[in-house]
């Protein structure tokens, strides 16, 4: 919030300012309500640590009464699909999965407290995919699980580019 405290030189008082007068003048009117996020991003894909985010995202939707948007991102495995596997059908089935899981979630807190929510499923990879969903939804955070392969140590998780992208709090969930 932009306010004048008196002019002069930076670390000296003005006339003004050492004779007592409030020299405080609001410029903006005060905003109750909006601080917090809007809409927070949550990315599932079924693992133990993606549902823990998405337990943690809720959470948080609930207390600042904010849209959770549950994303999973469709993986796109070319070399299973050149040999004739239905990897389409597979991940289809994968987001169906996800969606009546949180329903069935939702369902059983639905006496205690409601949170609003969305699902999305795209295709590609991960990072790109959350990172796309986030823009288009205009998120204010972004929650992922901690990555469960080893291999991401080498090649860097999805949560580690997210930070780095620096677009959004990140929350990384163990």
């Amino acid at each position: 919030m932009p306010c004048t405290l008196g002019s002069g030189a930076p670390g000296r008082l003005s006339d003004t300012a050492r004779r007592g007068a409030s020299l405080v003048r609001v410029t903006a009117p005060f905003e109750r309500g909006t601080d917090g996020p809007k809409v927070i991003v949550v990315g599932v894909d079924g693992s133990d640590s993606s549902l823990r985010a998405a337990a943690y995202a809720s959470g948080l939707a609930r207390r600042q009464h904010a849209l959770l948007a549950v994303v999973y991102v469709q993986p796109l495995v070319t070399a299973g699909a050149a040999m004739g596997a239905p990897i389409a059908d597979t991940t289809g089935e994968i987001a169906e999965g996800l969606v009546a899981e949180i329903r069935a979630a939702a369902e059983r807190v639905r006496d205690i407290w409601t949170v609003r929510w969305e699902f999305h499923t795209l295709r590609g990879e991960a990072y790109s995919g959350l990172v796309k969903a986030a823009d288009e939804l205009k998120a204010d955070a972004v929650v992922v699980g901690a990555s469960e392969s080893a291999g991401h140590r080498i090649v860097g998780s999805v949560a580690v580019r997210l930070v780095k992208a620096g677009r959004w709090p990140v929350t990384v969930v163990p």
